[in-house]
Order: C-alpha cells, then sequence, then structure tokens
C-alpha cells in the first residue's frame, strides 16, 4: 500500500500531465482559430490596406498563447476537484490515445516547419519575433487541419482498447 506522501506525488504528476496536455490542445485550437477570425476581423472593419502581415502574425501567436494559457487554467481547475482515481484513468486514457498523439503530431511537425520556413520566405516584410512564433501558430493549425484531413480521407490513427480497471502495482514487488 502506497503512503499518502506518496499518492499525492503521484495524483501531482498525473496532474501536471493533464495540465500540460490540456496546454497543448488549447494553443492547438486557437492557432486554428485566430488566424481566419483575425483576418475576417480587420478585413471587414478597416478594409484591404490596413490588413498587415507583421499584425496577422503576431495575432496568431498571441492566440496560440491565450489558448495555451486558457487551456491549462480550465485543465487546473477540473483536475483539483477530481479525486486522484480519476485523474489517473484520464491520464492513463490520454497516454493511448492515438488520435490525439497523432494530431498532436502533426501540429508540431507542422509549427517547426513554418517556424522556420515563415521567415526564409517573408523575412523583410515583418518583425523577427512574429515570423518565427507566427509562423510556429500558422505551422501547428496547418498541421492539425492536415490530421483532421488525413482522418476524413480514411487514414484514421488505430484504436487502443484499454481494459476497464488498470492495477497499480504495490511498491516492493
Amino acid at each position: 500500500m502506497a503512503s499518502p506522501g506518496e499518492l499525492a506525488i503521484e495524483r501531482a504528476a498525473d496532474a501536471e500531465v493533464l495540465v500540460r496536455r490540456s496546454m497543448t490542445k488549447g494553443y492547438q485550437l486557437f492557432s486554428v482559430l485566430t488566424p481566419p477570425i483575425y483576418a475576417a476581423t480587420v478585413l471587414y472593419r478597416r478594409g484591404r490596406a490596413n490588413f498587415s502581415l507583421n499584425r496577422f502574425l503576431r495575432a496568431t501567436w498571441i492566440g496560440g498563447a491565450v489558448g495555451m494559457a486558457s487551456g491549462g487554467a480550465v485543465e487546473y481547475a477540473r483536475v483539483s476537484s477530481s479525486s486522484g482515481e480519476t485523474i489517473r484513468r484520464r491520464r492513463i486514457s490520454a497516454a493511448y490515445d492515438t488520435d490525439a498523439l497523432r494530431a498532436d503530431d502533426h501540429s508540431t511537425i507542422g509549427a517547426i516547419l513554418f517556424a522556420v520556413l515563415t521567415p526564409a520566405i517573408l523575412w523583410k516584410r515583418a518583425n523577427v519575433v512574429n515570423l518565427i512564433l507566427g509562423g510556429g501558430g500558422l505551422g501547428s493549425s496547418v498541421g492539425i487541419l492536415a490530421h483532421y484531413g488525413r482522418t476524413l480521407s480514411g487514414d484514421p490513427p488505430p484504436r487502443i482498447v484499454l481494459p476497464d480497471i488498470l492495477p497499480v502495482p504495490p511498491k516492493g514487488s
């Protein structure tokens, strides 16, 4: 039987994993939503003459940062009111969710590629920080859209069936 201190450490580790995962999902969601919303808002309110690539890229990475912060805050609130067993079950389920893992992989690959390619292509058109971070945000959204396109085209990730109860072995055995 684990001591109360060990259980608290395990619960904190599981909670940390879930909060980080939700921060990633928040970044991905807001990276997909921010560019079209920002572009539509600026074009509708001010017209094409006031649309700037620098502001567009800045809005993209700031939107991703807001999504990351809000995703982490929502998950922290959810985790703080959950039991240790529920948190453990959710963490294990998240670890074996192949759809989410593939979405994270596509998002990361897209973010890295676009963070490198955007400054290389548009070097003189925007601030360097906005080029790198905004390019990463655009790449993240392109990666997420590629993941969903792949899933819709008939290439879903394999499903892993988890047993109902996953026992935690006692320490020392």
